[in-house]
């Protein structure tokens, strides 16, 4: 009995020597999903933020195939790495990190954020002295420096969800009635209790997580955030608005904003969460809202976007329709001194042939990808005289008109468009000059040696801008070319110089002077950071659309939208030649029955003639699966895998048309 005793005293002497397990004050946790520059830029912003806190790191890769697990492996070692073999979507991947997690506090963090230095200490502060709260949300910012009202929000009653799909929250922003979703009664410096936290950054208690539950793996994207928040308050705790510190938050990253997916997955997110908090009539009421919200807001998105892409050529078509008009009655008048001389079919076919023919080769020449492109314009309207002129030779004697009239017309639909471009520009940048409008005045902020190599960066991403020169963060007595002023000089500088973009280096800028400067200069500027040792610099104009990103990586020509344009339409026209002539081609292909497979699946844009040699590589531009590859002119059948994967980046970096076309002449006969 005295031995049993005696061992007991030892097993506890030496569980009290053994070291305790270091349970943590914040676990940050990050969910990635293609986005690996926007991340290196967070995990820099966060690696700062955490100085001083018992911390740790917990990325979760949703099987992105931009390198992004290779970046956090190389350049951030002491990040815990979730790697996950498919996109299991946000709640899922969030949990798989929160049920690993030792810290006091949870954070759930968006990849496309920037965090100040002193954010997480500033929060873990405030928990600490309101042991009420469950959550906390801080104040956000676009990368134009705007604020972004979601950052503070209402629950989504029926009538709030009424309100917020219909408009009714933007045309009364400050109304308690109208805007309860956005809460836009509340000030936007003023700390508040809330309802929802925003899903970009929320600071979550552990012992309120231990209580209500994670979050509802149901919610793949969008919705996860209100349905915990409303939790958290249904179980007691509260929900705070914080903006006592700011992040970035690059909207659009993972979701393009103006697109149909975005309006289906938001609203189908906000049906089940209907489904599961309101029961009875409300529910069904809710729901039926919701639904009809569906239609309502993907229709007004399609009209949007309509509107956005077709403004340019729908005024260019009126411009050079309603000059022709003009032109056609002057030379009926003045030439043939009959002002009845052209038939009414000039007005219904030949004109309108004459102006979709010119559209069609602006379009397809690039002019509507840059529309203050000049070369490209003036190129695409005499490719468009050329083949009017040649259209001109088969029209029947009733539907010809005078060639005089043609050249006329051409002159002015070139001067008009130009003309057009000139005024767009004045209304978009207060400036009639246009020949410079790819180049931005453009200032780097920062010490002279990292300065020097953001210009470097810039010259290998070979991106065309007007350098005006370094502006230093401290100051010295005496400045050295290119160098131009202080930091504390910038708001001068920007009126002395005109500069459209100023791009912060933030390994000699804080994200606090970053961002304060932001909102004093508004979003007349465009803002980018270049993190510390990264070979990219990031920003993002709009609230509602992704990212510009500048990088040093390989430019593909098969990704241009002029490239993959000109590629589909190479596919249709030798489709259609291959039905035109089916007959005789037929017996000369290899197999007969694939060949007409393939011609039905290329003009349904399911296969394309020319793709990548197999297997399908997923860091190349995707293009669908090709009838043919570049591999097939080769006279052997026997390649090593190095060996395709270099023929296939090739192939995607120095794309052409022309290339496709000689594939597919040199290997008709796989076709």
């Amino acid at each position: 009995m005295r031995k049993n005793a005696a061992r007991s005293v030892w097993f506890r002497t030496q569980f009290f020597f053994l070291p305790l397990p270091t349970f943590m004050q914040l676990s940050v946790i990050i969910v990635n999903f293609n986005v690996q520059y926007f991340l290196e830029q967070a995990l820099l912003s966060v690696r700062k933020a955490v100085v001083g806190l018992r911390a740790e790191i917990f990325v979760i890769d949703n099987n992105s195939a931009d390198g992004s697990v290779a970046m956090v492996r190389e350049r951030f070692p002491e990040v815990q790495l979730i790697d996950n073999e498919d996109n299991v979507g946000f709640s899922v991947a969030n949990n798989q990190a929160i049920r690993l997690a030792t810290g006091k506090y949870i954070l759930l963090l968006n990849p496309d954020t920037v965090v100040q230095e002193d954010t997480f200490h500033k929060c873990f502060d405030f928990m600490e002295s309101h042991p009420e709260a469950g959550g906390l949300g801080v104040r956000m910012m676009d990368g134009a420096g705007k604020f972004l009202p979601e950052s503070k929000r209402g629950f989504p009653s029926p009538f709030v969800a009424f309100c917020k799909a219909f408009g009714f929250s933007r045309l009364f922003p400050t109304s308690r009635t109208f805007n309860r979703y956005h809460l836009g009664f509340l000030g936007e410096h003023d700390t508040n209790e809330i309802d929802v936290l925003a899903g970009a950054f929320m600071l979550l208690r552990r012992a309120a997580l231990d209580e209500v539950g994670l979050l509802d793996e149901a919610f793949f994207m969008y919705g996860e955030d209100i349905d915990l928040s409303y939790r958290i308050v249904q179980g007691g705790w509260k929900n705070y608005y914080f903006p006592a510190t700011s992040i970035i938050h690059y909207k659009g990253e993972s979701t393009k904003k103006g697109s149909l997916n975005y309006v289906k997955t938001f609203y189908q997110a906000m049906i089940i969460f209907a489904k599961k908090h309101f029961h009875g009539s409300q529910a069904h009421f809710f729901v039926a809202i919701l639904r009809f919200a569906i239609y309502f807001r993907a229709a007004l998105t399609l009209v949007g976007n309509y509107v956005r892409k077709s403004y340019v050529p729908i005024l260019d078509a009126a411009v050079i329709y309603g000059g022709m008009f003009f032109i056609k009655n002057y030379w009926a008048d003045q030439h043939y001194h009959n002002p009845d001389y052209y038939p009414i079919t000039f007005l219904y076919i030949n004109m309108p042939l004459y102006v979709i023919i010119w559209l069609s080769g602006i379009y397809f020449n690039g002019g509507y990808d840059e529309k203050y492109n000049l070369q490209r314009l003036v190129r695409g309207l005499f490719v468009g005289t050329v083949l009017i002129a040649a259209v001109y030779g088969f029209l029947s004697a009733e539907y010809r008109t005078s060639r005089m009239l043609i050249i006329f017309s051409a002159l002015w639909a070139v001067l008009s468009v130009i003309a057009l471009r000139f005024i767009f520009h004045y209304f978009q940048y207060k400036s009639w000059q246009i020949s410079n409008i790819d180049k931005k005045n453009i200032v780097v902020i920062g010490s002279l040696e990292e300065a020097e190599r953001v210009q470097k960066l810039m010259f290998d991403a070979q991106i065309r801008q007007n350098f005006i020169g370094i502006i230093v963060p401290e100051s010295q007595n005496e400045l050295k070319s290119p160098q131009i002023g202080h930091l504390s000089q910038l708001e001068q500088l920007v009126q002395l110089y005109r500069i459209n973009e100023i791009i912060f280096c933030s390994q000699d800028i804080s994200s606090q002077e970053i961002m304060a400067w932001m909102t004093r200069l508004g979003a007349a500027i465009e803002y980018k950071i270049v993190p510390q040792e990264s070979l990219s610099i990031i920003g993002s104009h709009s609230r509602n659309s992704s990212g510009e990103l500048y990088t040093i990586e390989i430019k593909f020509c098969i990704a241009e939208p002029l490239h993959r344009r000109n590629k589909r339409l190479l596919d249709v026209c030798v489709a259609l030649c291959c039905v035109l002539f089916l007959p005789i081609l037929i017996f000369s292909v290899s197999d007969k029955k694939n060949f007409i497979k393939n011609i039905w699946a290329v003009l349904r844009s399911q296969k394309t003639w020319v793709g990548y040699a197999p297997p399908a590589p997923n860091n190349l531009p995707p293009l669908k699966s090709g009838v043919l590859s570049p591999i097939h002119v080769l006279k052997t059948n026997i390649l090593d895998e190095k060996v395709v994967q270099r023929v296939n980046f090739l192939y995607a970096k120095d794309y052409s048309a022309a290339r496709d076309f000689d594939l597919i002449w040199k290997a008709w006969k796989n076709l």
